[in-house]
């Protein structure tokens, strides 16, 4: 009997110092530099709006400079090129409705003069992005080790597909009358776009890192025949945004 106590009071401690031993976590390092990375944020654009467009609507209608802001979620794929340099596709989504009435008119029965104003934007870029610092210091012959921050800058263009709509009623401001009629107006198409960037990423755990990045876009597109008379629509912007980037 005392035999199986002393056993049992054995495994017992055992069992409590294998329980306290640390859990071994996963390498802080690589098998060699890294070939890529993917990032995934969001973003806020803050639209410059600077064409006679958006100063007609703003004047016409409820419609402010600030209300073309807007939410966009954006990807990039990374190719490391060098030590320091990365070839960069990249894809951003983000699109602004704005509901609006007349400024200066009302329906016969002294209602609102409704509409919706939307813009959407579908950004396809390539980019060369730099490495201001180093990113990771090998050890040995095989270890790379990432380091914990890594501002950097970049350039690049594409095309941009654009669909700016005007949906509701309006009046129809040849007319003596003022009178009012529903239609939908819309200008839509790709135009080629330009930005450059900047931002830092810094080590969360691993191949994980936060990503905090600012860019200013460049862009302007053709309205077509609905909006006969104005200037190329202003898509130009700047973005901020924080996400993931992953290193592979």
């Amino acid at each position: 009997m005392r035999i199986l106590v002393a056993l049992a009071l054995l495994l017992s401690a055992a069992g409590s110092a294998h329980a306290q031993q640390p859990v071994p976590s996963a390498p802080d390092f690589f098998f060699g530099r890294p070939d890529g990375s993917l990032a995934i944020r969001g973003s806020w654009v803050v639209a410059r709006a600077g064409s006679d467009l958006f100063d007609f609507v703003q004047r016409e209608l409820t419609i402010d400079k600030g209300n073309f802001d807007r939410a966009a979620l954006a990807a990039d794929y990374g190719i490391a090129l060098t030590p320091r340099a990365d070839a960069v596709v990249g894809v951003e989504v983000n699109r602004a409705s704005v509901p609006s009435e007349y400024r200066n008119f009302v329906d016969n029965n002294r209602q609102p003069i409704e509409q919706t104003t939307s813009l959407t934007e579908l950004n396809l870029t390539g980019n060369i992005r730099f490495a201001l610092a180093p990113r990771g210091r090998e050890i040995g012959r095989f270890a790379w080790v990432p380091s914990a921050v890594v501002p950097y800058a970049g350039a690049g263009g594409g095309m941009l597909w654009y669909r700016f709509q005007q949906a509701g009623d309006f009046v129809d401001a040849l007319d003596p009358r003022r009178a009012i009629f529903t239609d939908v107006f819309r200008a839509q198409g790709w135009t080629p776009s330009a930005q450059v960037f900047g931002g830092v990423d810094v080590k969360l755990h691993g191949r994980w890192f936060l990503t905090l990045d600012g860019r200013y876009l460049w862009a302007a597109g053709a309205l077509g025949n609905d909006f006969e008379g104005f200037d190329p629509i202003d898509l130009a912007g700047f973005r901020a945004g924080a996400g993931i980037n992953i290193l592979f």
